[in-house]
């Protein structure tokens, strides 16, 4: 996992953002072939984000977000993450937590092949507020040079598996819930 990011008060700092489907740009390629290469990269059973560390005793009020993305074959294209942790609110909609930096995409590594990365998010309840549950979503970029070829979002699933990171060893959900 990244440097963990201090999240203020949990309920009290939520910031309303973009809680749309996961959004998908369209796909800028030269060739049928490419095009191809990258639809299939969000069909990709390679692409997946879930939630491998929530709370636990030795690492209390953290949650950790994942994410997996498969490559285009083209090792000199760059692939890119952002992570986000959201909370579900009282009408069941999901609203990003407000951090103290705006997200940025961090390099995950050449485009050929899997890449994985995280992020661990540390929390600040406040005492008395009742439980909340959270969820990661991790966005995705292919790019070659300082054009994006494809984006994806994903929001977190559970059952998948992590190469490092997760709390405990195989840890893989699609929520949190801590309170």
């Amino acid at each position: 996992m990244s440097t963990p990011r201090r999240l203020p008060a949990l309920l009290a700092s939520a910031a309303v953002l973009a809680c749309a489907a996961p959004a998908l740009a369209p796909a800028a390629t030269g060739t049928n072939g490419e095009a191809a290469l990258i639809k299939a990269l969000l069909r990709s059973r390679e692409l997946w984000a879930t939630i491998d560390v929530c709370s636990p005793a030795d690492q209390p009020d953290y949650v950790g977000v994942r994410g997996s993305m498969p490559g285009d074959k083209h090792a000199h294209d760059r692939m890119y993450m952002s992570f986000r942790l959201q909370v579900q609110t009282s009408t069941k909609q999901w609203i990003d937590l407000a951090s103290e930096a705006a997200p940025s995409y961090v390099y995950v590594g050449p485009g050929s092949s899997v890449r994985q990365d995280g992020q661990s998010f540390q929390l600040v309840p406040k005492t008395g507020m009742a439980a909340s549950t959270l969820r990661g979503v991790v966005d995705y970029q292919w790019r070659r040079g300082k054009k994006v070829l494809q984006s994806a979002s994903r929001d977190t699933t559970a059952a998948h598996k992590s190469v490092s990171g997760a709390d405990p060893a195989g840890y893989s959900k699609a929520e949190c819930v801590i309170g």
